[in-house]
């Protein structure tokens, strides 16, 4: 039996030191893993033919959107940030990610998740058997609340609208809310996020939001990844089941 390629090899070796660190024991024989259809990138979406309320040219749209933010100074977050975080990935993403913020590395960088919590976030998309170029990821807000702080309420409530404009650009069938910031402001509730993942919640537009721990959260405890890896089977479930054409 010849070897596996070295892509697949370095993705199955992720998925299986994310599982071990997430407690699980035994694997199950199961059958071949089905394609996750659409998480690969996909031709645009015909504007006549194509689903109620597509965009046509969503790379097009993101940028006229980060045009429009521009230099941003709505709020008080400004005042310290180093860049503004805007989002980044597929535009045309079936699986959409959602922190609170930037952090010291985000802000120096300019890009979302790429400090130690985006190297544990890089590693459960890879342990999901998708790359991270396949998602989309974004904040709640888009420039880095002083010491790494939770958005205030008032700061939350003006970014937001610009992350809830992405998502009715990029259309993704799931987002993934990633901490109690995330969770409350796209379900507009004050529940923790304890009491709300694993269960998938809606939009009023009926895109499936997945609310979870976010991956600095389990940095810190590490025994809440085996949860978290519950929760993206669910996700993986669904997207496996519900193809998009």
């Amino acid at each position: 039996m010849s070897a596996p390629p070295p892509e697949l090899a370095a993705q199955l070796r992720e998925r299986l030191l994310f599982l071990r660190e997430s407690g699980v024991q035994h694997l199950a024989a199961r059958p071949k893993k089905p394609h996750m259809p659409g998480l690969s990138h996909r031709p645009c979406p015909d504007p006549v033919s194509g689903p109620l309320g597509a965009v046509s040219d969503p790379e097009a749209a993101l940028a006229e959107l980060r045009v429009e933010i521009g230099d941003c100074r709505r709020c008080r977050l400004c005042e310290k940030r180093t860049h503004l975080v805007f989002g980044v990935g597929d535009a045309r993403a079936r699986l959409m990610f959602v922190g609170e913020g930037p952090g010291y590395e985000e802000d120096r960088q300019g890009l979302p998740f790429v400090g130690k919590a985006g190297q544990l976030l890089n590693r459960i998309i890879r342990a999901m058997g998708i790359a991270r170029e396949q998602v989309y990821i974004a904040n709640v807000v888009k420039c880095r609340p002083p010491e790494n702080r939770t958005p205030l309420p008032d700061e939350a409530a003006t970014c937001s609208p610009f992350l809830l404009r992405q998502i009715s650009i990029i259309r993704p069938q799931v987002l993934c809310a990633l901490g109690g910031a995330a969770v409350q402001t796209l379900l507009q509730t004050s529940a923790p996020v304890s009491r709300l993942r694993g269960e998938f919640r809606s939009l009023p537009d009926g895109t499936r939001v997945m609310p979870t721990f976010h991956p600095a959260y389990l940095l810190r405890n590490p025994e809440k990844k085996k949860e978290v890896w519950e929760d993206m089977k669910k996700v993986m479930e669904f997207l496996v089941q519900n193809p998009r054409d």
